[in-house]
């Protein structure tokens, strides 16, 4: 009995105990609990405080802060001003103006049918429903034009859109248009430089430093102006030319026809883009007669005498080679060289040896691509293998096809002296202008006098008389050569050229014209060769650089047997030469 109560108290106070360690739990955990939601109630408030109270203020004062934010880091940076290219004479041939482009922020714009339609009748160029799919775009910058007049930009101004904005970019310009397009290049919308000197240069150009090039506005105005009257003339389907000094190789004019504006050069043809004067290689014909020639007074040193039989076509294999104008003799090298005579041309070769006279070639730059500024140059068509024909025909320029700058700055090393030269664009003006490089000779003075002589000859007494002007002693060689259609040569389709080369007494400037298919006129007899063509052509080019440059006419005193007439004891005196 005892026992038991002693137990039940026991039990009690072990129940008691138990509920007093429940009541003390219970009470931490409802303090712990009141805890966190008073740490719950002060983050809600606070979350409120900012996301609805401050951010009323935000949406209201600092939204277009933030749309603007966005709106730059969408947008192109802007370019870095390019850099001038300038003629020799400093007349703008390139330059870089500010103007004034117009952008969209879509998100902004109330009324976009409205300003797609005001748009579209202030700039002719922008279609209604482009405009309209770029305004209704997801995105907070789109370009809608690039260039923008101030006229055009007051008049956006009016539509009153505060989604369209403005912003000042560079756009390049080309002052002189076409008439220096294809050495000068163009650039895309972004400047950065696509052809010619705008892309070769085109680092250069974008780091902010100007050019100066060889060229002179004047002289390509005058080249291009006769280039394309002969052109138009004979109905034919393009040209090219181009002037050079021949102690230094700059260039002075080079045109290629068609031309185009490169401002636009999307609008331009094919043909219009392509570079005639260093892209195109062509077979020349008889101007090689210059080289071949060279080789053979270098080579074998022979006197002016020595004679070639050409009563006969030289027949080699299925190959037959004929004169153009048959003298059905024996002719000097004076005689072979103003008549142009294929038969006395393909001896010289055979005389000067196969490698002799490839390498030669090689050696005037006539076989490789050419090293120069611009970097669309052709690679020349060579004979692989080149066989003993192929000496033969190459002598008068049938068979190798290179392109027209090669052929000028070749015939330029021969006629100053034999010094070579390599054609530039690009002003040196940290050396003397007017200065042959002696560091490098492909013929002597001997052979370089008598290939003044030769050349001399031809516009006295050859097939270059048209080329002619009174008191500066041209001189110089005409080329007739086939195309090459399909595979075959076809006898319709002639390259007719003319390399001009003045004063002879002291060489300074050659002038090379090539026509391309030109067409015989009634006024020429049916004729469209390099005589009737090309030559007339470059006698007016001279002309007018003489009045440009200043160039005195020789005076009377000047010993013109130096140059030519005393080679006429080497020709025939035969009724009709």
């Amino acid at each position: 009995m005892i026992f038991s109560q002693r137990m039940r108290r026991t039990a009690i106070k072990i129940e008691g105990e138990r509920s007093s360690a429940l009541d003390l739990a219970r009470g931490r955990l409802v303090l712990m609990s009141g805890f966190f939601i008073l740490v719950y109630m002060v983050f809600a408030v606070r979350a409120f405080d900012l996301a609805v109270i401050q951010g009323r203020a935000i949406s209201a004062d600092d939204g277009v802060r933030i749309a603007e934010s966005a709106v730059e880091q969408a947008k192109p940076a802007v370019n870095i001003r390019r850099a001038d290219i300038t003629d020799r004479n400093g007349v703008l041939l390139a330059t870089t103006l500010k103007t004034s482009a117009l952008f969209a922020d879509p998100y902004l714009i109330s009324d976009a049918p409205g300003t797609a339609g005001a748009l579209a009748k202030i700039f002719p160029d922008l279609q209604y429903g482009e405009v309209l799919q770029k305004l209704q775009s997801n995105k907070r910058f789109v370009w809608l034009q690039r260039s923008v007049t101030p006229d055009q930009q007051y008049q956006v101004l009016q539509i009153g859109e505060p989604g369209l904005e403005f912003e000042e970019s560079y756009k390049r310009f080309y002052p002189q248009g076409e008439l220096t397009a294809h050495l000068l290049g163009y650039g895309n919308i972004d400047e950065q430089g696509l052809a010619g000197i705008e892309l070769s240069f085109n680092k250069y150009l974008s780091d902010g430093h100007d050019l100066k090039l060889t060229l002179d506005v004047r002289l390509q105005h005058a080249l291009r102006r006769e280039t394309l009257k002969a052109m138009e003339e004979f109905e034919a389907t393009g040209a090219t030319g181009a002037i050079m000094d021949v102690t230094t190789g700059e260039i002075l004019a080079g045109i290629s026809l068609p031309d185009f504006n490169p401002h636009d050069p999307g609008a331009a043809g094919k043909d219009a883009i392509f570079n005639r004067l260093t892209l195109g290689a062509y077979e020349l014909g008889s101007v090689f007669k210059i080289f071949s020639t060279a080789a053979l007074f270098e080579s074998r040193d022979v006197p002016m005498g020595t004679r070639f039989d050409a009563s006969e076509p030289i027949k080699m294999g299925r190959f037959t080679i004929h004169d153009y104008h048959a003298e059905d003799r024996e002719l000097t090298i004076p005689e072979v060289f103003m008549y142009s005579s294929n038969i006395g041309s393909a001896l010289m070769g055979q005389a000067v040896g196969t490698e002799a006279l490839r390498s030669f070639y090689k050696d005037l730059g006539l076989l490789d691509p050419l090293d120069f500024e611009v970097r669309e140059v052709a690679r020349p068509l060579v004979p692989d293998p080149w066989r003993e024909i192929n000496t033969l025909t190459a002598s008068y320029g049938h068979g190798v096809s290179t392109t027209p700058l090669q052929l000028v700055t070749a015939v330029s090393s021969i006629v100053n002296g034999g010094y070579v030269v390599k054609p530039s664009l690009v002003m040196n003006e940290q050396t003397d202008t007017g200065e042959v490089k002696e560091n490098v000779r492909i013929v002597s003075a001997r052979t370089a006098q008598r290939m003044r002589q030769l050349l001399r000859l031809v516009v006295t007494d050859g097939t270059a008389k048209k080329a002619e002007v009174k008191g500066y002693r041209v001189g110089g060689k005409t080329g007739t050569a086939e195309k090459i259609v399909n595979g075959k040569y076809d006898s319709k389709k002639k390259i007719s050229s003319f390399i001009g080369v003045f004063p002879m007494d002291e060489p300074r400037y050659a002038v090379f014209i090539m026509v391309d298919e030109p067409k015989g006129q009634k006024h020429t007899w049916g004729y469209a060769t390099g005589g009737w063509v090309a030559a007339p052509a470059v006698a007016r080019v001279i002309a007018s650089m003489t009045s440009i440059l200043g160039i005195p006419p020789a005076g009377e005193s000047a010993p013109e047997s130096r140059f030519g007439e005393s080679l006429k004891q080497y020709v025939s005196a035969k009724e009709g030469h």
